[in-house]
């Protein structure tokens, strides 16, 4: 992380596709077409520290669904 984010105050959302993949995005926005709010709010550091402990595979969840290993 560099000075900049640590300097961001806005408000951001965890989203999830339906591939099980995180992404953050500006909470005063629209959430994207294909993308759920995850229910995390918070500061970009706090989303993505949020994110670093729940994505923990980070493959697709098709991926994981077909070899078997869905964890």
């Amino acid at each position: 992380m560099n000075m900049e984010d640590n300097k961001d105050t806005a408000a951001y959302k965890v989203v999830l596709n339906h591939e099980a993949a995180y992404s953050i995005w500006p909470l005063n926005r629209e959430t994207p077409l294909g993308w759920t709010d995850e229910g995390k709010n918070g500061t970009k550091k706090e989303c993505l520290e949020h994110i670093n402990l729940v994505w923990t595979d980070m493959r697709p969840l098709s991926l994981r669904n077909k070899t078997g290993n869905s964890t």
